[in-house]
């Protein structure tokens, strides 16, 4: 399963009130969880099962599933990697916590979990930051599908400012650090020794409609929008690219033209991509 097989199955099953339709299902009780649940259905195509059928399905399909405490959200089996957030406002940041953005995941990533490193045989993966605006009624609005090696700047970027940061935060004179992933760790602050400080990066990024503004803006009026940006690079890996020019000719409010997106790393450089978008009016 990849991306194109998700993109169709939202085509084919398009669900806008995804609250009460996963509360009803008694898997989610917020929603977060059910943007979670029917992300998790467009990749595995687990639409209409239940119990133990739609988890023998979702077992074909990924090969890990995370958390918020263990990212990524999910993984595809051979496949990619897939981060999902949610937001309530258009304009709204996506919160990454203590992760910074990533372009690709490495099996030694120390933010991924044993379970999800031993889940197959891997080194780097591709991961799709997966983001869905729910507004307030609980109605999803925006869909966006974007890789990270288009939407973020390099490991080095991030890295760099992380450790400068962390390094002159354990510089500090009179005060005794603990090794952590985190910025710093002071133990026993106070005299009997039973107070901590924790030092923690909250790392944030715009979401991909403000950072593609330049070639895809929402329609206001739709009820629902859906975009996907794909680099040359990746869209030529798949193999079931007609099953989705097929679909496109068939719905005309499925669409695929040819873009440039400016590289992460260097907004000189344009790279060529395709732009999938989808509406319901």
């Amino acid at each position: 399963m990849n991306i194109i097989d998700a993109i169709i199955n939202l085509v084919n099953n398009p669900i806008l009130q995804i609250v009460d339709y996963y509360q009803n299902r008694n898997r989610a009780n917020s929603a977060g969880d059910a943007l979670e649940e029917y992300v998790k259905d467009l990749f595995a195509n687990s639409f209409n099962t239940h119990g133990a059928d739609r988890l023998e399905i979702l077992s074909k399909a990924f090969s890990y599933l995370g958390n918020n405490n263990n990212p990524p959200d999910a993984m595809l089996r051979n496949g990619d990697m897939i981060e999902i957030k949610k937001i309530e406002s258009e304009n709204a940041s996506l919160a990454l916590n203590s992760s910074y953005p990533k372009q690709f995941v490495t099996c030694e990533d120390r933010m991924i979990s044993n379970a999800c490193k031993s889940a197959e045989t891997w080194n780097t993966k591709d991961i799709i930051y997966t983001v869905g605006v729910v507004d307030k009624a609980n109605t999803l609005k925006h869909l966006c599908m974007i890789y990270g090696r288009d939407y973020c700047a390099s490991h080095d970027c991030y890295d760099k400012i992380k450790n400068r940061i962390k390094d002159g935060v354990e510089s500090i004179p009179g005060i005794e650090f603990t090794e952590s992933k985190e910025l710093g760790h002071v133990n026993k602050i106070d005299p009997l020794g039973i107070t901590y400080l924790r030092v923690r990066g909250m790392w944030g990024i715009e979401n991909p409609w403000k950072v593609f503004n330049y070639v895809y803006s929402r329609n206001a009026s739709s009820k629902f929008n859906f975009m996907c940006i794909i680099n040359d690079s990746k869209w030529n890996e798949f193999d079931n690219k007609n099953a989705l020019t097929v679909l496109i000719d068939q719905n005309h409010n499925l669409k695929i033209k040819d873009i440039q997106i400016k590289n992460p790393d260097n907004p000189a450089i344009l790279n060529k991509a395709k732009l999938i978008t989808y509406e319901i009016r």
